[in-house]
């Protein structure tokens, strides 16, 4: 089994547009929801989310900013099992609005219709700090 590299992993996620992200809410439970990556595919450790202020996500990584992203890819060829990822990271909230050109696609307008000029728009970024990953042949783990 031969270990994967980012650049491996970055190559491969290519077609995943969404993951979990997790959360600890205030009362320590855990607290998942489907987040696009906005086309964002070409992984260098982090990921971008665009959410509203007022969402519990970005409330609770005021509070506690480790998070956890999981991702499924394509299943393979010939019934080949998919990319499964699982990311450790450290999350922060964004209110820049270069910032928010630059990840901006066309289609986010379905959540959010004024653009990068909708009221109370953050984004996300989480920085990968542990990712495991596994596909039915190789797995491992990369720290960085």
């Amino acid at each position: 089994m031969a270990d994967l590299t980012l650049q491996d992993l970055s190559e491969r996620m290519s077609g995943i547009d969404f993951a979990m992200l997790t959360t600890r809410t205030s009362g320590g439970a855990m607290a998942s929801r489907p987040m696009s990556n906005n086309g964002d595919v070409e992984y260098d450790g982090d990921s971008w989310f665009f959410s509203y202020d007022a969402a519990r996500s970005v409330s609770d990584i005021a509070e506690d900013s480790q998070v956890g992203l999981t991702m499924t890819g394509k299943p393979g060829l010939l019934g080949r099992p998919p990319l499964f990822l699982a990311v450790q990271g450290r999350a922060e909230i964004l209110r820049d609005m270069a910032l928010f050109e630059a990840h901006w696609v066309p289609d986010l307008e379905r959540w959010f219709e004024q653009g990068v000029e909708t009221p109370g728009l953050v984004l996300i970024k989480v920085t990968a700090t542990r990712i495991h990953y596994w596909d039915g042949e190789e797995e491992g783990e990369l720290v960085l």
